[in-house]
């Protein structure tokens, strides 16, 4: 049944039907398999828990130290002028917090938490439109991606939910891999904004969007997973905690 749900959102109906049971003995062991900890809940059915969607709320919570790390970091490679294209996702809202008092710049956007912080600031702003989705709230769509191909930022940063070298940002749905895609491929440099949360294992979910070659990275995870990234072509630009420890805490072995 765990194998059934990491594919997806299946209904108990069709668990049922999969193994010619009750419907009644079907929700008794999603109940069972839920107070483990091993599926999530989801109105008509479950979905392994791996796969699950986190709200912006919660993300807002992870890795803060390491998240403001990484933010200081891409905030350092903007220069006076440039036109900054900022993807939704908490870690590029902080960007947008370190961005505040940049008079000289103009952010193109499609992050609603991106808009809040820069709502009062001094920073010119364009507004992607598009659909709102939700949990991430970013604006997304046919609409969304016509506007981008209208531009040539300076510079895009990227947020994710899960990444891999070889086969770029792991998404929950192919509209918003899409998305990604066109955002890494119109800006002159883009970079990836990943705490190493995100190095772990990414999302689980069953969409890709492939970064070109020479996507940089900023991101606080151990030497040997961005070493696995710098094999793969990319960019990248560790952050550490100011003692030359990676920002997630661990230690840094050299060899």
């Amino acid at each position: 049944m765990v194998q059934l749900l990491g594919a997806g959102d299946i209904s108990v109906h069709d668990l049922a039907a999969e193994f010619d049971v009750s419907l009644s003995t079907v929700r008794r062991d999603l109940a069972t398999l839920a107070a483990l900890g091993r599926i999530t809940r989801t109105y008509g059915g479950a979905v392994d828990h791996r796969a699950v969607e986190r709200s912006r709320h919660d993300k807002e919570r992870a890795q803060r130290g390491e998240k403001d790390a990484i933010a200081r970091a891409a905030a350092g490679l903007v220069r006076s002028g440039d036109v900054v294209l900022l993807d939704a996702g908490t870690t590029v809202a902080r960007l947008a917090h370190e961005l505040r008092g940049r008079a000289d710049l103009t952010v193109v956007t499609n992050g609603l938490s991106t808009l809040v912080e820069l709502a009062d600031a001094e920073v010119e702003v364009v507004v992607l439109g598009g659909r709102l989705r939700r949990p991430n709230e970013s604006l997304l769509g046919t609409r969304t991606e016509q506007a981008l191909r209208r531009l040539t930022p300076d510079i895009a940063f990227l947020g994710v939910d899960g990444l891999d070298p070889r086969r770029g940002i792991n998404c929950p749905d192919p509209e918003q891999a899409a998305l990604k895609e066109t955002m890494a491929g119109c800006a002159r440099a883009a970079w990836v904004l990943a705490d190493h949360s995100k190095l772990r294992g990414g999302g689980g979910f069953p969409y890709w969007a492939e970064m070109p070659a020479g996507t940089g990275l900023i991101s606080g995870g151990t030497e040997r997973e961005l070493a696995a990234f710098s094999d793969g072509g990319w960019r990248v630009h560790p952050v550490t905690d100011g003692t030359g420890r990676p920002a997630d805490g661990s230690a840094v072995h050299t060899s």
